[in-house]
């Protein structure tokens, strides 16, 4: 039996589908390589879920942007290493002082898959339809994109994008895959006709073009002869080496590794720290990619009854041993956190002192709470038992065996934890509500100051609940106030500064729990040469080959 046909066989049995709006340095393999970079092969990767939609602004989930990241192409390029801005499809831009007008230089040249061009108009189009959205075609506003005004095409190559107040984060968001360019065909259809069924429709000017989908167990792409546009600073340029990549799911840990270290594939995402061992043999290898955002935590309701004490929310922080988590479940390749962003990160800010593990002190705040222990062991105040509720994060590492820990932790101090139960779909509908899921466990990357906007924001994720739907009101303004600073601050140091003092608002009001610095773990075959990732760990397969 071919490869291929082997690798689709082991993977057929146990599909994953799912979704979920979630992002460094990046990445990379193929140190020591025997030969010069040439042409040739198709690539077999294997993700753990399938993708969702390949509408730009909506693919932060990874199983999306690991399509769409090398299917389009963007305005500027970050550097994953540096994380600086550079040229990309735009030769050049600018920005005005107070960061309320942006205007590019698009370059020559460039044309989409079906043929027709990547030109200034075509660009003002994206970024309309990304910046202000169209909700009859079911279509969101990018959480990229703050302020978005209009656009004007000044010239042949010169298009020129307003905002109504400075949006700073605008540039690194032109960089993202949430921005990849598309087709005006692509432009015109339904969120719908992004979803799957949909891909090779979907068109983009990237080095890779979709050439068949087996909807929920396969992907495939393949180089597109005529690509000359990537970056300029990128060593490698025209004609992407690999001649195609096929995208197999395969929910199951064990198949994926499995799967990779029997030679029947080249590489998997995901694979969990048990596994990252059996990648230490000969002909094998890990890439660990950062993934330079929000870190791996909890995030705590704190309008819901159960956690509207701070003395509550600072007790659970004081029962949870991240530390042993860390010991217990993980490896190497996962660093405490030592605030709500990674060291990496954009505005990292070390709040490390209010999360200190110290059990006898978790029990005193309980008491002082007026919760007290009851004869079955579990806090209890006015009839009511002090139990909550975790969802699980499945695109997230181990998330189900966190939260059993976290559970056998917090019993010791009398505290219940459920695991909300169910896939991808039943777990966005419950992260709604708090009376569902009080304790919501999440990630979000993104290299730019914007990445706390994106996931603490009434605007945007609003993981915390701050803003309440039903009533339109935030139960902390103060904290919402500087999200907005962080993402309408023109200057550096003023982003810096909301972004600190966001941070350190989180940090005094026991918002959240930072766990660790995820990376997107990734297991290969050594001879997948220069493997790399974009600036929050989604695979780049333009410069990868086959040493073969």
């Amino acid at each position: 039996m071919p490869r291929l046909s082997r690798a689709l066989a082991a993977a057929a049995s146990v599909v994953a589908i799912g979704a979920l709006v979630a992002g460094c340095s990046g990445g990379s393999s193929g140190a020591g390589a025997t030969g010069e970079p040439h042409e040739g092969g198709t690539l077999t990767y294997l993700e753990p879920q399938t993708w969702q939609t390949l509408y730009p602004p909506a693919g932060g989930f990874y199983p999306n942007g690991g399509v769409i990241n090398n299917i389009t192409d963007r305005l500027l390029y970050q550097d994953p290493e540096t994380l600086e801005l550079e040229p990309w499809i735009a030769s050049d831009w600018e920005v005005n002082d107070d960061a309320t007008e942006y205007t590019f230089t698009i370059r020559d040249g460039v044309t989409y898959s079906d043929g027709t061009p990547l030109d200034a108009e075509n660009v003002a189009a994206n970024f309309d339809l990304f910046g202000l959205g169209d909700p009859d075609r079911a279509l969101s506003v990018s959480e990229a994109i703050n302020n978005y005004e209009s656009s004007e095409v000044t010239g042949d190559d010169t298009v020129v994008f307003h905002f109504s107040a400075p949006s700073p984060g605008f540039a690194q968001a032109t960089s993202t895959i949430n921005s990849g360019l598309v087709s005006n065909s692509t432009l015109e259809r339904t969120g719908d006709e992004f979803g799957p069924g949909n891909a090779a429709e979907i068109i983009g000017s990237g080095p890779f073009v979709v050439s068949d989908e087996q909807i929920g167990t396969q992907l495939s792409l393949e180089a597109r002869d005529d690509y000359d546009w990537a970056p300029p600073s990128l060593d490698h340029q025209g004609r992407a080496y690999l001649d195609g990549i096929d995208y197999i799911v395969a929910g199951e840990d064990s198949v994926r590794v499995g799967t990779v270290t029997s030679g029947q594939a080249d590489i998997a995402r995901q694979i969990e720290a048990p596994d990252e061992a059996q990648f230490d043999a000969d002909g094998l290898e890990i890439v660990a990619a950062a993934t330079n955002g929000v870190n791996n935590g909890l995030n705590f309701r704190f309008r819901n009854p159960l956690l509207s004490d701070i003395r509550v929310r600072q007790a659970i922080i004081a029962g949870i041993d991240r530390q042993a988590i860390i010991d217990t479940l993980f490896s190497d390749s996962y660093t405490l956190a030592t605030g709500a962003l990674a060291s990496t990160a954009l505005g990292y800010v070390d709040t490390s002192d209010s999360y200190v593990y110290d059990e006898d002190q978790a029990n005193a705040l309980l008491d002082e709470a007026g919760w007290e222990l009851n004869g079955d062991g579990l806090r209890e105040k006015d009839g009511q038992t002090l139990t909550l509720t975790f969802n699980e994060a499945l695109p997230q590492p181990r998330s189900r065996e966190v939260v059993t820990l976290i559970q056998e932790q917090l019993a010791k101090i009398g505290i219940g934890v459920e695991l909300f139960p169910g896939d991808q779909a039943a777990q966005d509908e419950a992260r709604l509500s708090s009376d569902t899921i009080q304790v919501y466990h999440s990630m979000v990357g993104r290299a730019d100051y914007d990445v706390l906007k994106s996931q603490y924001s009434g605007d945007n994720r609003n993981s915390l609940l701050n803003y309440d739907t039903s009533d339109e009101s935030y139960g902390d303004q103060e904290l919402q106030d500087l999200l907005d600073e962080v993402a309408s601050e023109p200057t550096e140091e003023g982003r810096a500064q909301a972004s600190a003092d966001a941070q350190q608002r989180m940090a005094d009001e026991a918002y959240i729990l930072p766990l660790f610095e995820e990376p997107q773990v990734f297991g290969l075959q050594s001879d997948v040469k220069d493997f790399s990732t974009e600036s929050v760990g989604r695979p780049s397969f333009y410069a990868t080959w086959l040493d073969r």
